[in-house]
């Protein structure tokens, strides 16, 4: 009976061994393949926009000041219209300053008939010195007399320049072509030098865009400016505030004088016809720059890259199926897809679609995009261009 129990014991442990072993087989046979999906790196064409913040600006813009004191006894335009150089728009009132012209000129009549007296008077002393027939002193003083009104004169005719200045001054013109705003003064308001502006005239056709430059783009836009016909090609569009294109490109108008020490940034003007008004100053919009190397560049999904500690990667299938994560260096954005400038090379198999399922050195199996359980291309990523 004893002999019984214990074939019994050994064979339970057999049976109990060989189930063990088949379990720690299972147990180290390697995990099956993980689907993803991946394109490859491929060159193209690499043209896209650089954009920069901007505000809309007029090319020339003066503010009317009035150059006299008075009331305001004329207003000659509508606000906000068109108005021409030379066009009359204000009068102050000219009664003060007519009446001071009509003084000074009858001073000046005075001072006239005095210096034909002292002229006549020195004549005479002259001829008679002469004959020694009078004292030196007299003609002297004679002579004094004939040159202090001449300089009478010359005063009298000055102060004739002055009020007929401020004469003229008491009707404002337009200094150049443009569109005049919404009046700061009304009828019979009291107006004098150095106060409050009258109104502002701006130009408005061609019109103006200033942006902020770093100063490693100077070269570029200097390249721009003295570009011919550059605003054919569309290189620089303005963005409105509403999203949409304005439809007619700039040109490189101004390029300031000097980078700002404390921003590194340089200001270019960028001109735009604007025939229709459209644009005003003050308005804020962005301006895109095309760019374009002129050579084929790498590009690659967008989606493919992973940001960790502000560093970029991508995972390649190598040899075997099996990822390997590559630090890649990266440029600007084209849309959906990114310029890869350094860490991998053309034809390199990226992975697209289940990054967050793998890990250095696993391997993948290739699927069809949006088989591999990832999540699916965003399209709200695509975007004109960043830098």
């Amino acid at each position: 009976m004893k002999k019984y129990i214990g074939i019994v014991f050994v064979t339970a442990n057999l049976f109990l061994a060989a189930c063990g072993g088949k379990k720690d087989d299972q147990q180290q046979a390697p995990p099956p393949p993980t689907a993803v999906s991946a394109v490859k790196a491929e060159k193209g064409n690499a043209v896209y926009y650089d954009q920069f913040p901007a505000t809309v600006t007029a090319l020339l813009e003066v503010e009317i000041q009035p150059q006299v004191a008075g009331n305001i006894t004329g207003i000659f335009f509508q606000d906000g219209q068109r108005v021409s150089k030379g066009q009359k728009l204000y009068t102050i009132d000219p009664q003060q300053y007519r009446a001071g012209y009509d003084q000074a000129v009858a001073n000046l009549n005075v001072q006239k008939a005095n210096l034909n007296r002292a002229q006549k008077d020195a004549n005479r002393y002259n001829t008679l010195a002469e004959q020694d027939a009078v004292a030196k002193q007299l003609v002297d003083n004679a002579n004094a007399t004939l040159e202090a009104a001449k300089m009478q004169v010359e005063a009298s005719q000055a102060t004739i320049q002055q009020v007929a200045t401020n004469l003229k001054y008491t009707t404002i013109y337009a200094p150049l072509d443009g569109t005049i705003g919404i009046s700061q003064v009304r009828l019979g308001a009291a107006v004098a030098p150095g106060s409050t502006p009258l109104n502002t005239i701006s130009s408005d056709n061609p019109i103006a865009a200033d942006l902020q430059v770093d100063e490693t783009e100077i070269p570029r836009f200097l390249k721009l400016q003295n570009q011919k016909n550059l605003g054919r090609d569309s290189i620089l569009v303005l963005i409105q505030p509403d999203g949409n294109q304005y439809k007619y490109p700039g040109t490189v108008r101004i390029i300031d004088r000097a980078v700002d020490p404390q921003t590194g940034t340089l200001r270019v003007r960028v001109a735009f016809p604007n025939p229709d008004k459209q644009l005003k100053p003050g308005l804020n919009g962005n301006v895109r720059v095309k760019n374009t190397t002129g050579q084929p560049q790498l590009l690659i999904p967008y989606q493919a890259v992973t940001e960790q500690m502000s560093e970029y990667f991508v995972f390649v299938v190598g040899d075997s199926s099996k990822v390997s994560q590559k630090k890649v260096t990266l440029g600007a954005r084209i849309n959906d897809k990114v310029i890869v400038k350094e860490g991998i090379k053309e034809g390199d198999m990226v992975v697209t679609e289940g990054t967050q399922k793998i890990r250095e050195g696993a391997k993948v199996r290739i699927s069809q995009p949006g088989q591999s359980g990832g999540p699916k291309p965003d399209s709200s990523n695509k975007q004109t261009a960043a830098k």
